[in-house]
This record gives structure tokens, sequence and C-alpha cells, in this order.
């Protein structure tokens, strides 16, 4: 029988298991995986039991759940597909010739994204970018989306003066690429559908989408008009948050109005501080060459218990983005101040003394084991006199922490194979292992990218959801080029085809 995208499956057919923490007895036997509506009916051997209804033959492969990204920006990521690359910008010379010869969109804006500018030979200026991009408005947004560089045309349209450099950082940073992304939904949609599909092709079934925006209104009409890709968990800002207690949100609540269960609300996002690429990480140890800047905390710790007391009380989840070791020192104990429950996202550099709280406050760690990959050398660089742990993965899950991986896209590439590759072997291009006693093994980075994460991860057994990814080769015996090359021949969302080669 031939199948198609959109279908609905009754029998994934000669599959076999993998996963760690197995409780079924079939080994590397093939099975059959009968399915009933949206869930896991039977797995019996292959050919055991009568194939009936729609059969998609699996043809050896290897059946694994269906995976999650845990920090996706969707609308920014979706639109990164018209925005100009500057990962390949080796200087700020560079970056603004890059811009001078970019399209300008149907605004009238040139947007690139993605430069990284703390080891540049050279220091961006207002007059270097003004002389390369003229009058068209043009903004450079970094890597990291923690800075954002305009020209004196885009200064002047967004309402900042000019200073000479045209750099701006956090808040005002944030703001512009609210403003960026703030673009018509006939523009937007059809991206995030064609972003969803191709994170289907990957084996992902659901994210969690921290756009800055409020996300409800946004996803109940894409639900409205047929997205049916994925499952997703969207994040509140603080300045929703009146908004959100108000209207009686809580997470986990599905979409408001709408027909389909996919979308649900998920926690509380507050930033309370910088990142490792724009040096506003907040960090014990100041940074090279600037020994009174230490970072910054965003959100002071008393706001922050205030927020998350009053989001734990309306039945909100927290995400706290925290990079430096103050910030995640800082979060930690404002989860064990307010009985709070969720996330720390990025946990990109943790006190040695703070990493097993993570697991005695049941705390998760919400982390993206490519940044690691990205960041190395500026680590090293930039943080090479702190004495906290950069980039913990191992020392969180051998602590009990639970690790849940994502990609905070468009940061990096929302690629679920990309994060297990990077945090099971801490390496790509053929460099040495960085920093390899982070590594974890392949079991927990495969846990760790399901909706469960690692201490919960989903399982394929009878009675579990068919959320469902057929993959090519075994992951838990992939080579780390294997991995990130992996194939995905299929995925299902609740027994139904979201991606089939």
């Amino acid at each position: 029988m031939s199948l198609a995208r959109g279908e609905s499956v009754d029998v994934v057919a000669n599959v076999r298991l993998t996963g760690g923490e197995r409780m079924d007895p079939f080994g590397d036997d093939p099975v059959d995986v009968h399915l009933t509506g949206a869930r896991i009916a039977d797995i019996a051997p292959a050919g055991a039991l009568k194939r009936r209804g729609r059969v998609l033959d699996g043809d050896g492969g290897w059946l694994i759940p269906g995976l999650w990204d845990h920090h996706v920006h969707v609308v920014q990521w979706a639109l990164s597909a018209q925005r100009e690359p500057l990962d390949r910008a080796l200087s700020a010379a560079h970056a603004a010739a890059i811009m001078g010869a970019a399209p300008v969109l149907v605004d009238g804006r040139r947007i690139g994204a993605g430069f990284r500018d703390a080891l540049w030979p050279d220091v961006p200026t207002l007059e270097m970018l003004d002389a390369a991009t003229g009058d068209v408005p043009t903004y450079l947004v970094n890597a990291d989306v923690h800075s954002v560089w305009l020209n004196s045309a885009a200064l002047r349209r967004e309402g900042f003066a000019a200073d000479g450099v045209g750099i701006l950082r956090e808040e005002p940073a944030f703001e512009v690429s609210r403003r960026l992304n703030d673009t018509d939904a006939q523009v937007s949609d059809p991206l995030v559908t064609r972003m969803a599909q191709d994170a289907a092709s990957r084996g992902v079934v659901g994210l969690v989408d921290l756009d800055m925006a409020w996300n409800e209104d946004a996803w109940a009409r894409r639900l409205a008009t047929g997205f049916d890709t994925l499952r997703v968990e969207f994040g509140i800002y603080p300045h929703h948050l009146d908004r959100a207690i108000a209207e009686g949100l809580q997470s986990g609540d599905p979409v408001r109005g709408a027909a389909s269960d996919l979308v649900h609300v998920g926690p509380l996002k507050v930033i309370t501080d910088g990142s490792l690429g724009t040096r506003t990480a907040a960090s014990s140890h100041a940074y090279p060459g600037d020994p009174h800047n230490h970072g910054q905390l965003t959100v002071d710790p008393v706001t922050l218990v205030e927020l998350m007391t009053r989001g734990t009380g309306a039945g909100l989840a927290s995400a706290i983005h925290a990079i430096g070791d103050v910030a995640n020192t800082y979060a930690l104990d404002a989860f064990a101040m307010t009985g709070a429950w969720g996330t720390i996202e990025h946990a990109q550099l943790v006190a040695h003394a703070d990493i097993p709280r993570f697991g005695r406050l049941g705390v998760g760690a919400s982390v993206q084991p490519e940044h690691a990959i990205d960041d190395r050398d500026l680590t090293d660089s930039i943080w090479a006199g702190q004495t906290a742990q950069p980039f913990p993965l191992r020392g969180l899950a051998d602590t009990g922490a639970n690790l849940l991986f994502g990609s905070d896209a468009p940061v990096s590439p929302l690629d679920p194979w990309a994060a297990m590759a990077a945090a099971v072997f801490r390496t790509r291009d053929g460099r040495e292992p960085w920093q390899p006693s982070e590594r974890v093994d392949a079991a927990t980075a495969l846990a760790a990218s399901t909706h469960g994460g690692s201490a919960d991860g989903a399982r394929i057994e009878p009675g579990a959801g068919a959320d469902l990814a057929l993959c090519a080769a075994d992951p838990l015996a992939a080579s780390e080029g294997e991995l990130r090359g992996m194939g995905v021949w299929a995925t299902l969302l609740g027994g139904r085809l979201t991606h089939l080669v």
C-alpha cells in the first residue's frame, strides 16, 4: 500500500527498536508496532500478528520516539530564510561589505543575521557600516541575538541616537528584533510552515516556542489555517504576565478556541542576564581586558523572585534564561525560594557547587549542546579566567539533573541530530573533542531530545503515544558524522505521517 504525508498509519512493520532502559524482550530482532488511533496498541515480532489497515514498511530501520527541540524562537528562525547569513564574516569590515551587497527586502530594509564579533580583528564602527550600506536601513543581528549592529538609516528608522558604533545590546537589541520579527502573517506563517516541515524531516514532533511575542494568538491563527506538523508549547514573557494571569492561562492548557490540541501554553520565560558572545553574561570573574565588566543582570534577583512567585501562583512553569555563573546561582536560588517548577535555559557557565542543585531542586537543564561547539574558541578566550564549569552536561546528568536538548534556533539550526552529536562527541569538523569529560552517552542524548528529557525520556511501548521517527541507522551506535547526517525515513505525529521519504 502506498502511503503519503498526512495519512494515518495502522502498523509500522519490520523495524528495530533502540534506546536506553528498554523493557521489551526483542533485542535487535525486527518487530511490528501496531497502532490504534494516536497510541501504540501492541508490539510483536515481525509478521506474528496480522497486519491490518495502512502499513508503513520500515525495511529494517530503527524506530525511535519522536524528537523535541526545547528552545526555539519560531518566527525569528523561520524569517532567517530571508536574511543574509553572516556566519562567514571574518571581520567587521567583511560583514559590512556582505551587507552592502545583500538584497533589499520588500519593506525597504537589509537584514543579516549570525555574525560573531567577539573574535573579529577589527572594531565595528558606524562609519564603516554606513560606507558599505548607504541610505538603505541595514540591520546585522548577532548570532546570539543579544546585540544588533545598525547603520545610521536604521537607527533613524527605529528612533535610536547615533553613537559612532551603532551596536545595541540586550533590551534595546531585543526591541529591534521584536520589530523585525513583527511581519505580516501572510509572510511569516508560510515560512513557519516550511520550518515545521523541515523539522519533521529530521524526526522532530514538537518544540518549545520562545518568541518574544503574545504567542497564543499566532498559534491559534496557524491552527485555524491548517497547521498540523508539530506539537508546540509556547512561552510567555514578563511584559505579558499580567495579561496571561488575567486571562487564566496555565502551563499545559491547550490554545483557547482551537479545534486541534497540538499547541499548549508553556512557561513564563525570564531573561536574567546577557550572553557570552556579547560579553554580557553575568559572571563571577571579569571579561579579559575589561576589569569592570562582569556582564550584567538584566533582571535583579528580587524582581526575579517576584515574577516567579506570581507565575507559579497562577499555574505557570518557569523557564529562566541564565548563561553566566552568577545568573545561574540567582536562578537556582529563586527556584528554591519560590517553589517554582521548570527549567533554567542555557546554563552555559555553572559554579561547581551549583551543578548538583539542579537535580536536588528538580530544575530541568534546558541546554543547547551545539553552542559548546560553536563557541569553544570563544569560551577558551573570553571565559579563560572563569573558575566555573563551561557547558556542563555530564556533570549535570551525573548529579540527577534532567537534560532537555534544544537549538535556540536561529542561534544554531533546528537540528536535534547536531545537538546529540555535539553532546556525545563534543566536536565537529574533525577537531579534537573539547572538554571530553563533559560528554554524555548516546542513550542519554537521545532521551534528552524527547519531550520528557533525559530523566523521563519517551519510550516505545503499548499505551504510549505514537509520536515516532524511523531512522536509517541506530543512533546509539552511530559515529559523530553518522549522527549529524542521520537519515529519517518517516516521522509520525500521533500515528499520522508528517514526513515520508
